[in-house]
């Protein structure tokens, strides 16, 4: 006698029902199609079915077994299908159920280690998020507390103002002693300065364009600002071209919402790209005229750090989420993620066009390959957070600062620092920040020594002599912490912003002061442009600063 699948199908569903088993026959009725066949129940005798309805019993306790015990919730276990229990002994089912209980386990753990993880990166962007405004608090008090002393007369650490001309200049007690041949000190008068407005909250960073006059600037209001600063005295100019580069995210209405601040931002070799860092997690790539171009979305928190490489066919960079990203400028997909931090990512540099050094909060240093998967070197040493890292010209020498009030020097070549300049020479707060100056071999000023500035919150900078290891220059004029220094193009001048709202230019050969300017608000960052006639400054009350820098001109 001849058994349909069908009619076998028909049976074994009416059984089930009749027995109580409604979820088992209802899964069983569908996965059969058994509402599809056209069956005469009484053409099939019940003994031919009572081998597949025991397996089908064991099945059934067993699942009922394990729901009781709670192994399995509901609606997570795979039941069995009907070609399994026509198929498989009551063994190689038990064996096919652990399997798939081990499976559904496995998965939920995998959905517990998620929300955990997430958990953990939730809380950790809140401590960031309260550690930025802590800091923009301590900004916020310095500042009123400046007003202030401004406002009592309190100008002993302060440029004084010279009573020919009204222009603001330094008392000569005050004045790190210049050599013979050092220039006569003095204040850049408003004439020699552009105030740009326009931005509506603090201004942190400022880049200008290695091609032309343009300058960008990243802000806490959500955007990044392009300007065409025209060619002549600053102060006469007429308010630069402006353009605005607004970062913004979708929510769920499809309603634009704004994401948060521009926190860094480069341009590529030749200009004609401009890559912004953002708190939302994003990078995003510019056009020059200020067209969005791509938005790089991978990172899981704020991104503090972004650079091109020369090449300018990769952009890095480092983030809250203790990774760096190298991304294909090109098409703006990842090309490689890097996750050797236990700690946020808080700055990254190039060495070269594929390799490059990572540092973090949790004190280490790494240097990486793009297409390696691990790092090539580890630098520790620090005992506290690495704040920055830059390469020298020459990509042999990695410098580093940190809050543990010391600047380290670094070589592919040793797993140790080979300079630690700290100790009685050293600062006595956090460094902030350092710069290479560009001379020495490899660079645009071969004939001039290696320097390396650093910057601390002690509102000292120190100029460090590579080649004998030791301090240069220590120089003090500024009051309150220093957050920026940049070299001119020839390497000859130095740069400097701080919070007590003045921008200082100091001759690197000697550590003279050799011009100054008192601005509105505390600065950020400082950057000079490619011929070296202008300095920009950023600030906390919301302007961009342009400073004309002419070494032959001297008030008396």
């Amino acid at each position: 006698m001849s058994v349909t699948s069908d009619e076998i199908n028909f049976l074994v569903y009416r059984y089930l029902q009749e027995s109580g088993f409604l979820h088992a026959a209802f899964t069983f009725g569908y996965e059969s199609y058994v509402h599809n066949a056209n069956i005469n129940a009484g053409s099939v005798p019940p003994g031919a079915l009572i081998s597949f309805i025991q397996k089908g019993l064991h099945y059934l306790e067993l699942e009922a077994n394990l729901n009781e015990e709670g192994d399995v919730p509901d609606g997570e276990f795979s039941p069995l299908t009907p070609h399994e229990l026509l198929t498989k002994d009551v063994d190689e089912l038990k064996s096919v159920v652990k399997e798939r209980r081990d499976h559904a386990e496995k998965e939920r753990e995998r959905e517990r280690e998620k929300e955990r993880e997430k958990e953990k990166r939730e809380k950790e962007f809140e401590r960031e998020k309260e550690r930025m405004r802590e800091r923009k608090r301590e900004r916020e008090e310095r500042d009123r507390e400046g007003d202030r002393d401004m406002q009592e007369g309190d100008e002993n650490n302060r440029p004084r103002p010279m009573e020919e001309d009204g222009a603001q200049g330094l008392s000569s007690d005050k004045v790190n002693p210049p050599s013979s041949s050092a220039t006569v000190p003095y204040s850049i008068p408003d004439s020699d300065v552009l105030i740009l407005n326009g931005h509506t909250s603090e201004v942190f960073i400022c880049a200008w364009s290695p091609s032309s006059s343009l300058l960008a600037s990243g802000s806490g209001d959500s955007t990044a600002r392009i300007w065409s600063i025209p060619d002549g005295s600053s102060g006469s100019s007429t308010s630069p071209k402006e353009l605005v580069l607004t970062h913004l995210n979708r929510n769920k209405k499809n309603e634009e919402e704004k994401s948060k601040d521009v926190t860094t931002l480069d341009w590529n070799g030749d200009g004609t790209l401009l890559a912004t860092g953002s708190y939302d997690g994003q990078a995003r790539i510019w056009s020059r005229d200020g067209k969005l171009k791509k938005t790089l979305n991978k990172h899981n928190g704020p991104i503090f750090s972004l650079k091109w490489n020369k090449k300018g066919d990769y952009l890095l960079s480092g983030s809250v989420d203790k990774t760096a990203i190298v991304w294909d400028a090109k098409t703006g997909e990842v090309r490689q993620q890097f996750q050797h931090h236990q700690q946020p990512t808080l700055d990254v540099d190039w060495r070269n066009n594929q390799s490059f050094a990572t540092c973090s909060t949790d004190k280490m240093i790494y240097v990486c390959k793009v297409g390696e998967k691990e790092y090539l070197k580890k630098f520790e040493g620090h005992e506290d957070e690495v704040n920055a890292i830059k390469w020298d010209p020459t990509g042999t020498l990695l410098a580093s600062c940190s809050d543990d009030r010391t600047a380290k020097i670094w070589s592919m070549k040793n797993d140790y620092c080979i300079h630690d300049f700290g100790g009685a020479e050293g600062h006595t707060k956090e460094i902030y920040t350092i710069k290479w100056s560009p001379t020495g071999p490899n660079s645009d000023n071969p004939n001039l020594a290696l320097l390396l500035a650093s910057a601390s919150f002690d509102a000292t900078i120190k100029l460090w002599d590579i080649e004998r290891g030791e301090m240069k220059h220590n120089l003090t004029e500024h009051t309150e912490p220093v957050y920026s220094v940049s070299f001119s193009p020839s390497g000859e001048y130095l740069a400097s912003g701080s919070f007590d709202k003045c921008l200082h230019i100091w001759s690197a050969k000697d550590g003279s002061l050799v011009r100054t300017y008192q601005g509105k608000g505390g600065i950020f960052e400082v950057c000079w442009n490619q011929s070296g006639d202008k300095v920009a400054a950023c600030c906390v009350n919301e302007t961009v600063c342009v400073v004309d820098f002419n070494t032959g001109k001297v008030f008396s």
